[in-house]
């Protein structure tokens, strides 16, 4: 079985939020299986995305052409002005329409992911409540601040709830990741792609 993975991008986001686990599920089994177990692409509200440290992407889909996925991934990245203006993250977890298509998406897909304050957009869209989560470790307090519903977990790279998993900040996306491999297709399938990555990755 082949998954679709949408990756949502958003104006500011972390590169590595994205990149990381975009090169992880992009790679996987391409070295062991005869059809590749993952069709990957991104998803914006917009036609062009200017990323952290003004990298310019332009994504696959908008979220008016965007296929339906199997799995969707919530990046981070973000965090407020001198004036206290919040952006990125920070802002689309305010943005009623980024929050409505995330919880179209998540009713649909077969799992959901968060990188780094990612986690704040899926709580901000009711789908942590009564769940495990983690997210970067200076976004705890804003995370237990969307919702005493929500278990927030530090300290740990990933937290897997079976159909959401949330990871903490950056890095931790590629761990994640990895994990998810392993979830649907083997330890050994996830292990040979961080191999082939020269990646030491984390198992929990």
């Amino acid at each position: 079985m082949q998954y679709k993975v949408a990756i949502f991008l958003f104006n500011e986001v972390e590169v590595l939020d994205f990149a990381g686990p975009f090169e992880v599920f992009s790679i996987a089994g391409l070295r062991t299986m005869t059809v590749a177990p993952f069709d990957v692409f991104t998803i914006a509200q917009f036609e062009t995305i200017e990323a952290r440290n003004h990298l310019t992407i332009k994504p696959t889909y908008t979220f008016a052409t965007a296929p339906t996925a199997d799995i969707i991934l919530i990046p981070g990245g973000g965090g407020r002005h001198a004036d206290g203006t919040p952006f990125g993250s920070r802002r689309e977890m305010n943005n009623p329409i980024v929050l409505n298509w995330v919880k179209e998406q998540a009713a649909q897909a077969k799992l959901v992911l968060s990188v780094c304050t990612g986690s704040l957009i899926l709580g901000k869209a009711d789908l942590l409540e009564g769940l495990k989560a983690t997210t970067h470790f200076k976004a705890i307090d804003a995370l237990k601040e969307i919702s005493t519903n929500i278990h927030v977990k530090e300290n740990v790279r990933f937290v897997d709830n079976g159909t959401i998993i949330t990871s903490a900040g950056i890095s931790a996306g590629i761990d994640m990741s990895l994990y998810t491999v392993g979830k649907l297709f083997g330890k050994e399938t996830a292990d040979e792609t961080a191999a082939y990555m020269q990646y030491d990755y984390w198992t929990s």
